[in-house]
């Protein structure tokens, strides 16, 4: 899940959530964007299961502008593993935390 900051002139947020699953693509796919309440909904679906949000305006701007279930394109591939590290470094340490 990727999500821009709301600024202080309290602009729309946007949301993307992406989905890889190694066995299946060869690359991330975006499952789900969107801004405003749509956004916020994707973003509270997150938080409920427990899915890892991370920050990027940019990167957000980026994904927004390609079709939903469709893989990133190459272009994006360095910033989007910077992302699924992220991900992969939050479930180590929720892992750690519950004695998982």
């Amino acid at each position: 899940m990727i999500n821009d900051e709301k600024s202080e002139k309290q602009e729309t947020i946007k949301a993307v959530a992406l989905q890889y699953r190694e066995d299946e693509n060869t690359a991330p796919k975006i499952i789900a964007k969107g801004k405003g309440n749509v956004a916020e909904n994707i973003l509270l679906t997150a938080q409920n299961n427990a899915v890892p949000v991370y920050k990027n305006k940019t990167l957000t701007a980026m994904l927004m502008a390609l079709e939903i279930d469709k893989e990133i394109p190459p272009d994006l591939y360095a910033m989007v593993a910077e992302v699924l590290a992220y991900v992969y470094r939050m479930d180590q340490k929720r892992m750690k935390d519950f004695n998982l």
